[in-house]
């Protein structure tokens, strides 16, 4: 029996094998995310800060986040 074969816990709801795939992709993501920003962060503690010239403004950013968001939406966020 494989891991993704195992049974739950006693004390545990199981879930669809489609539900753990959706589980386990987006613990894949969060964690890929998470070595992102602690790169980042490494580089930081190790070379200092970008200097600003070098770096996208956070109202970029944040606006081009929110049209991502509304174009998968179909609507504006």
């Amino acid at each position: 029996m494989s891991d993704h074969e195992q049974q739950p816990a006693p004390d545990r709801q199981p879930v669809t094998a489609k539900g753990a795939d959706a589980l386990r992709a987006y613990a894949a993501r969060q964690q890929s995310n998470a070595n992102e920003l602690a790169a980042f962060l490494e580089d930081v503690a190790t070379n200092g800060l970008p200097a600003p010239e070098t770096t996208t403004p956070w109202e970029v950013v944040r606006d081009r986040r929110l049209a991502e968001l509304a174009s998968q939406r179909g609507h504006v966020a």
